[in-house]
């Protein structure tokens, strides 16, 4: 049986081995417990609900500005996915749809129905899981840095993909803060921010789990999409898709052109561009993506 846990985690670390969860003004925290997994999840307002899905090599607290913005007309859940954060897994495999399975299990946990999401980087992986296998479960979504699924793949999107082989094959201990480096970002992070990003990797099971999220869900999804999965179903729910005008070569015009008519393959895809951010388009323009969110929100009620 799913169990809810509150925690006031945010003054101390989770347990001995755990860095202290970093606080920030209006977020509770509380873990939820189902078979296998410790889900930790970061709350804030009140409303509908807005499920937000983190990328990587980030945790909940990439919603600190996003979360706190939307909190003032949503109730916004952001939990760490997985692999990240503070969540804990009973066995460290990691499938394509194992994080499918943990937010499922989440949203039935908190009584969630029916939610709107807000996904980055790898979240968008879940995100379009969850949109796609349960669309009766999700309301509108909005998709930072990854193009819709149905987008064909070609060499010409190499370069996005010049991460993944270190990934692949990461060693332990090995430092990935360089991912927080232009070209990834289009205005530099603190040194505080990235520490604050990479703060669970102190956990022996976090810097192992980056082979396993990078062999078991993004090489397993990429194979899903290089076989047109995607370009055989439908994408009903209502989907806004946001790239950083820098994150090249996946600008807004990138996937418009490569993308083609996209109501051959959903019902309703928006795509737009965001100036002045690349891939982290959550720290570069947080103050954008919480104004298209609550703009596309609105308009899917």
């Amino acid at each position: 049986m799913d169990r809810t846990r509150d925690s006031a985690a945010a003054e101390g670390p989770t347990r001995g081995d755990a860095p202290s969860i970093p606080a920030v003004p209006g977020f509770t925290h509380s873990f939820i417990e189902s078979p296998g997994t410790t889900t930790h999840v970061a709350q804030i307002g009140a409303g509908e609900p807005v499920v937000m899905l983190h990328g990587f090599p980030q945790h909940w607290w990439q919603w600190r500005t996003i979360g706190a913005a939307l909190g003032d007309q949503y109730r916004v859940i952001c939990p760490d996915l997985r692999g990240a954060g503070w969540s804990r897994a009973d066995e460290p495999g990691i499938g394509r749809l194992t994080q499918l399975t943990d937010l499922l299990a989440v949203m039935d946990a908190l009584g969630l129905e029916r939610v709107r999401v807000v996904a980055h980087d790898m979240g968008a992986l879940t995100a379009a899981h969850l949109a796609y296998d349960h669309p009766e479960r999700v309301q509108a979504m909005v998709v930072l840095s990854v193009p819709p699924p149905f987008m064909p793949i070609s060499l010409s999107m190499l370069p996005a993909m010049r991460h993944v082989p270190q990934f692949l094959f990461h060693r332990r201990g090995r430092s990935i803060a360089h991912i927080f480096e232009p070209p990834y970002v289009a205005t530099p992070m603190t040194p505080e921010t990235v520490a604050t990003y990479l703060a669970p990797m102190q956990r022996p099971e976090i810097d192992a789990a980056i082979a396993q999220l990078y062999r078991g869900l993004v090489l397993s999804e990429m194979s899903h999409l290089a076989f047109g999965a995607y370009r055989r179903q439908r994408l009903t729910v209502p989907a806004l898709y946001a790239f950083g005008s820098e994150d090249r070569p996946l600008t807004a015009d990138f996937v418009t052109q490569h993308c083609g008519d996209t109501t051959r393959f959903a019902d309703h895809v928006e795509i737009v561009s965001v100036d002045g951010a690349a891939h982290f388009i959550t720290d570069d323009r947080p103050d954008a993506v919480a104004e298209l969110a609550r703009d596309f929100f609105a308009r899917h009620p």
